[in-house]
């Protein structure tokens, strides 16, 4: 049997959710809130809703992502289709989810340990494990990123400033957040190329400073992407069937 996709029960909450806001921002007309105000609300909201959109299109696509890291490192995003399968690749280790497998490697006295288990379960269960993660390693998940942008436009208090870049020769759309109310980053810096990729990130997540610039993009993926380094030990915690 083939699952549904979790992205698109995401993508439907969003609409929801961003319909709501515009309803609200409508609705205000006929009290204290001036035309003026309700534009903004409803600009913020179609800005970071065409963001997140951007975000969920990217997770159809096949690429490899390089980005710089504070201090000269490098980490590396890539992610195949049929089957779905994605790798994130830092100074530290590997984390990769396949089909068959969800693995963890980290390097610790020059000697790389992969520990295999099962694939990720989908939904919001799968991201928030993929945040825990990834959040201490320097690196941030586009699904994050997606939940902060609706986050962003459900909140009152929320700032948005926006610019246009180029990073890695791709085009992107940068927004600037603060005042983010009920999500693990009150505050930050993103920008999504026009394919939707994430050009870079720049904020403190849950406690951990994550800052991240995307420096090369292309459409291929590399044989070893989602195998373990080459010499890696590999303890393997699946259920083994009988």
């Amino acid at each position: 049997m083939r699952h549904a996709r979790p992205r698109s029960t995401a993508r439907h909450h969003r609409r929801r959710a961003v319909a709501a806001l515009l309803a609200t921002a409508l609705g205000g007309l006929t009290g204290c809130a001036s035309i003026g105000d309700a534009q903004q609300v409803i600009d913020r909201a179609h800005l970071v809703n065409e963001l997140a959109s951007r975000l969920d299109h990217a997770s159809e696509l096949s690429y490899t992502a390089d980005y710089q890291l504070p201090g000269g490192g490098q980490a590396t995003i890539v992610q195949a289709q049929s089957p779905m399968r994605t790798a994130y690749i830092y100074p530290a280790g590997k984390y990769a989810t396949t089909r068959e497998a969800t693995m963890d490697c980290q390097t610790a006295g020059g000697t790389t340990t992969c520990t295999l288990t099962a694939p990720p379960p989908g939904g919001s269960d799968a991201t928030t494990t993929l945040v825990n993660v990834l959040r201490n390693r320097g690196m941030v998940p586009p699904t994050l990123v997606v939940n902060l942008l609706t986050a962003a436009s459900l909140s009152s208090n929320t700032v948005i400033k926006q610019h246009d870049t180029t990073l890695a020769g791709e085009h992107a759309t940068c927004v600037e957040v603060s005042g983010v109310e009920n999500a693990p980053a009150s505050a930050f810096d993103a920008c999504i190329t026009s394919d939707g990729v994430l050009g870079s990130f720049n904020g403190v997540v849950d406690g951990a400073s994550v800052d991240i610039s995307l420096t090369r993009y292309a459409t291929t993926i590399a044989d070893d992407a989602f195998t373990p380094p080459a010499g890696a030990q590999i303890v393997d915690q699946r259920t083994k069937r009988s």
